[in-house]
């Protein structure tokens, strides 16, 4: 009976200290757990090219900063297809999520280079991964039916991914640099996957990774396995420790780091033109003082042994002056060797 007594006072207050904890967590209020999925709201459905409406959003991480563009071909809960190839990016504008993880901005309207359907497409650069799309009419702006992309199956990593591909010459100069992300997918479901969309993106530091839409062509079987190659590329003159990854349905697949070595190239011709800029303009500078500066002026010794020869000076025509005449003396009266002296006639 002591026993029992003991077990069911060890129950009752296990059960009072589970209550207790979870107790809290219910009361707490609905809009704390809402506040964790970011929201993005428009000043206005629609819009024509040349005007402006106001994107506002909250549930963001505080301090996160975020890209804010236009896109064509999408629809929220599909994503951009295309990735942002699909999006005005010049027209695209940033925002800084302020402490209470909410934000406010003007956009302009532009005209995507695809059809609509469209959307206002909000993404974290920093901070945050998170995008989220808000369904946005274009006036004007031609539309087309979004292509069918995926089906219900589940994809599933088979092997571990790798990147393949070298750089050329070019990439040595600045050029970017490109690779193809390999991996070998499973379908786990009932039915197959057409076309699939991969979101492929890149991050460096600090840095969210920047998610590109890319397509793969062809349909995955259930049960089938097939091997898929995506195309990544980096901005130009990138260099450092990056970090390559490809989601599907909002999960990552895969995870492949990617180091890129600095452009050599760029540093190489800077020093040459460091060079040969100054070596020019000694050149030009001595080609103009050559050409001012006197005739007669002082040849270095340099010239002279680089087989330049002064020219020679003008021949110098000496004149000399008549000498003065002494006045007791004439020419006519000088002694001859012919005449006879008066000496010898006496």
């Amino acid at each position: 009976m002591t026993y029992l007594r003991t077990a069911a006072g060890a129950l009752i207050t296990a059960l009072l200290t589970a209550l207790l904890l979870v107790l809290p967590l219910a009361l707490l209020p609905a809009t704390a757990t809402a506040a964790e999925a970011p929201r993005v709201a428009l000043s206005q459905a629609e819009g024509g090219k040349g005007g402006e409406i106001t994107v506002s959003g909250s549930g963001w991480k505080p301090g996160a900063l975020l890209m804010l563009l236009v896109c064509g071909q999408s629809a929220p809960g599909k994503g951009v297809i295309g990735g942002t190839n699909s999006c005005a990016n010049t027209d695209g504008r940033a925002a800084t999520v302020d402490a209470k993880g909410s934000f406010s901005a003007k956009l302009p309207v532009a005209e995507p280079p695809v059809p609509c359907p469209c959307v206002v497409h909000v993404a974290g650069v920093t901070g945050q991964q998170d995008a989220v799309d808000a369904a946005f009419a274009v006036a004007g702006h031609p539309t087309a039916p979004l292509p069918e992309t995926t089906g219900t199956g589940r994809l599933a990593v088979l092997t571990s991914a790798r990147l393949e591909g070298s750089s050329g010459v070019l990439v040595w100069f600045g050029a970017p640099a490109r690779r193809e992300v390999v991996v070998t997918l499973g379908n786990l479901g009932q039915t197959p996957v057409k076309d699939p969309v991969f979101e492929v993106g890149t991050s460096h530091g600090v840095f969210a990774p920047q998610y590109e839409e890319r397509q793969w062509r062809g349909t995955i079987e259930p049960g089938r396995k097939a091997l898929v190659r995506l195309p990544v590329e980096l901005t130009a003159g990138a260099h450092g420790d990056y970090q390559v990854s490809v989601r599907f349905g909002g999960k990552v697949l895969v995870e492949q780091s990617w180091g890129v070595g600095r452009p050599w190239g760029v540093t190489l011709f800077w020093v040459l033109l460091a060079l040969v800029v100054p070596a020019a303009l000694f050149r030009i500078g001595m080609a103009v003082v050559d050409r001012v500066r006197p005739a007669a002026a002082f040849v270095p010794r340099g010239r002279r042994a680089r087989g330049r020869t002064p020219a020679p000076a003008p021949a110098s025509v000496s004149v000399s002056e008549p000498t003065a005449v002494l006045p007791w003396f004439t020419p006519d009266s000088a002694p001859s060797e012919t005449s006879p002296t008066t000496k010898g006639q006496a």
